[in-house]
């Protein structure tokens, strides 16, 4: 999508081909980071099956990311439980417990908040 809107936005100039490259090459990119999460994902699973994990994930700022990545891959459910997209603190209360008063004082994407989500994420599925 921001591709396209560069493009739009570039399309009445003459930066054409600069624009066509960097397009190109942020394709690219993007199917090399896939490939890497991939991979890296696989890389856990199989980690989780060896010892007898199953996993739930807590993500923000990542908008689902971490579970899209590991669901991509075929036979994931067998470690994968759920995954908890709560990307608003009035989420991250509701579905895992997070108390308000932690996020407003320590922030949102504090390193406290995100241990707090990710025990929610446990207490809240079949992880273990």
């Amino acid at each position: 999508m921001a591709w396209l809107i560069l493009f739009a936005a570039t399309a009445k100039s003459a930066k054409i081909p600069a624009a066509i490259d960097l397009i190109d090459n942020s394709v690219k990119m993007t199917r090399l980071m896939e490939k890497t999460l991939i991979k890296m994902s696989q890389h856990l699973l199989d980690k989780c099956r060896a010892l007898g994990i199953t996993l739930a994930t807590a993500e923000s700022c990542t908008g689902g990311l971490i579970a899209a990545t590991l669901t991509e891959i075929p036979g994931s459910s067998d470690v994968f439980d759920r995954g908890f997209v709560t990307y608003t603190n009035q989420a991250k209360a509701d579905m895992l417990g997070v108390e308000p008063d932690l996020i407003e004082q320590q922030g949102a994407v504090s390193e406290l908040v995100a241990r707090h989500m990710a025990l929610g994420a446990v207490k809240h599925s079949n992880a273990h």
